[in-house]
């Protein structure tokens, strides 16, 4: 679901501009990813400490992003709308991730999982009435922001393109044997495309003029009944894959907690 995640996130006006401005999503996409997977399971599993610790340096990161758009009007990525809008999408992302491709979250589960995803909101500076107290008001406010105040920017297709044509991970053997990454590069980045488009909300798939056929609607389907069908006979490190990653990361010399 992290592509659905962050076109949700591009479109947004300010958030585009900052992207454009500031972000070398394009040139670094795995560094990104890297970073983003660091600050993801850090907030879950570093511990308060660390995620404190990590919530404030994001935001303070934030602080700095600012410039004008194409229009000449200024933007900041820390205006409330646009930086709750991006927690906001995130977690749109994971709920539908499960309901399309392991087990859907039943009501309850999606209410206790909102309040906990605010309260770490809180961690990121995000401030109480910024987002709906209550999961039935989210789908609301997400509807809202998806037929209001979302647009086809040039990030977005900037965003299609990325994961339409992923670059190799920085491995000495890829980067020594390019050729090597042919079958990565098409049948990877045609599994990207498929889950990104396929999450999102109609409506946006038709502003953004995105092509969706009823044979993508069918792959669709067809690739979440063998994720639900294999997931369960994965190992446990493989089914959650938080805890291997910070150790991961640290025998890397990266300390997360």
């Amino acid at each position: 679901g992290a592509g659905c995640a962050l076109l949700l996130q591009v479109a947004h006006p300010t958030v585009a501009a900052g992207v454009e401005e500031h972000s070398n999503f394009q040139r670094d996409p795995w560094g990104r990813l890297v970073r983003t997977l660091d600050f993801t399971y850090t907030m879950v599993y570093g511990g308060p400490a660390a995620a404190a610790r990590m919530g404030a340096r994001l935001r303070a990161a934030h602080e700095r992003i600012r410039g004008h758009r194409a229009d000449g009007s200024p933007y900041h990525a820390l205006e409330v709308e646009a930086y709750a809008w991006v927690h906001a999408t995130l977690a749109a992302a994971i709920v539908a991730s499960h309901a399309r491709f392991g087990r859907p979250l039943d009501e309850d589960e999606r209410v206790r999982f909102w309040r906990e995803w605010l309260a770490m909101g809180r961690l990121l500076g995000i401030r109480p009435g910024e987002l709906p107290a209550e999961w039935p008001a989210f789908r609301a406010y997400f509807e809202r922001m998806v037929r209001e105040r979302l647009q086809h920017t040039h990030a977005v297709d900037e965003v299609v393109r990325s994961l339409e044509r992923p670059p190799p991970p920085p491995v000495p053997a890829l980067e020594r044997f390019p050729l090597l990454w042919a079958p990565g590069r098409v049948g990877g980045g045609h599994l990207l495309r498929l889950t990104t488009v396929g999450l999102l909300p109609a409506a946006l798939r038709r502003r953004f003029g995105l092509r969706w056929t009823r044979a993508d609607a069918w792959e669709l389907t067809a690739v979440g009944s063998a994720l639900r069908a294999t997931t369960p006979l994965l190992p446990g490190s493989l089914r959650n894959t938080g805890p291997g990653y910070m150790r991961w990361r640290e025998r890397a010399g990266v300390r997360l907690r």
